[in-house]
């Protein structure tokens, strides 16, 4: 818990000169996330928003859609062998009544902080039915100008980025361009799912007005977690993939990547971007 940076001792040469000095540099350690005591994954994260991270999680892999189906979410005591709490455990409890899904066949145990995706058994295991499908009606309608905006908002607003330049960040705006909230975390994956678990324990899901914006590429796992959500506009600095705009075009999800400055490629769901001129 708090242990979102560490310090190390490195060596520094500049322009011939060597000196020692302590660096700040991004924390990174496991998280294993269990399911009314079960282990459900294990995902390399940055401390901080556990739990976000794993109601989130659980939105991302259809288990939950609703904070009412919580009951609780603890740290697991007793986690090591002499019963100590490393505070990397987490322990979801569902309420009673909510069905618990066979997800052992879906799932390998591991993901990495690069690539959540990686873990999945299955392409097929990914495209699970969202209960909250991109529906926002009247649709969001956002100007270029808007979006171009908005990247410099969610740097503003990166705080242990500026001191350890190691983490992506997640951020959801609302449709007038206001920032909603942001987290940072050294997997991309796992800071939107902190994001999608503060929403759900605030009761704000479906997140059918807002718009996410993600510091790196759009992979196809962004996509999914975007439309688990009920996102209807996901946006990123970088590159998506084939499969991503593949998805948000069968989901009515508007993708937009390569957004620097005025300049972006819309690669799905052009209808909800207010152009000014006809496109050429």
């Amino acid at each position: 818990m708090g242990r979102v940076t560490e310090r190390r001792r490195t060596l520094r040469i500049r322009d011939g000169a060597v000196s020692s000095r302590p660096d700040t540099l991004v924390a990174e350690e496991p998280l294993e996330i269990r399911l009314n005591g079960r282990p459900l994954a294990i995902t390399m994260r940055t401390p901080g928003d556990d739990f976000a991270l794993a109601a989130g999680f659980l939105v991302s892999e259809g288990v939950i859609a609703d904070g009412r189906q919580v009951a609780t979410i603890v740290y697991c005591a007793g986690a090591t062998a002499d019963g100590g709490n490393t505070y990397n455990v987490v322990d979801v409890q569902l309420a009673p009544g909510v069905e618990v899904p066979d997800v052992t066949l879906e799932r390998n145990v591991y993901t990495t902080s690069s690539c959540g995706l990686c873990g999945k058994a299955s392409l097929d295991a990914v495209r699970t039915t969202t209960r909250h499908p991109v529906a926002d009606a009247p649709p969001v309608r956002l100007t270029p100008a808007l979006l171009s905006a908005l990247p410099d908002r969610l740097r503003a607003a990166q705080r242990v980025f500026d001191r350890t330049g190691g983490l992506h960040a997640a951020a959801l705006f609302s449709e007038e361009g206001e920032l909603l909230d942001v987290r940072e975390d050294v997997g991309r994956h796992n800071a939107v799912d902190k994001l999608v678990g503060r929403a759900l324990t605030d009761h704000r899901l479906p997140l059918s007005r807002a718009v996410l914006l993600v510091s790196g590429r759009a992979s196809f796992e962004l996509a999914q977690k975007a439309v688990m959500a009920g996102i209807p506009v996901l946006a990123a600095v970088s590159a998506p993939s084939s499969l991503a705009v593949d998805l948000a075009a069968e989901s009515g999800l508007t993708l937009v990547g390569f957004l620097r400055g005025p300049s972006m490629n819309v690669y799905a769901g052009e209808h909800r971007i207010a152009l000014e001129t006809a496109a050429r």
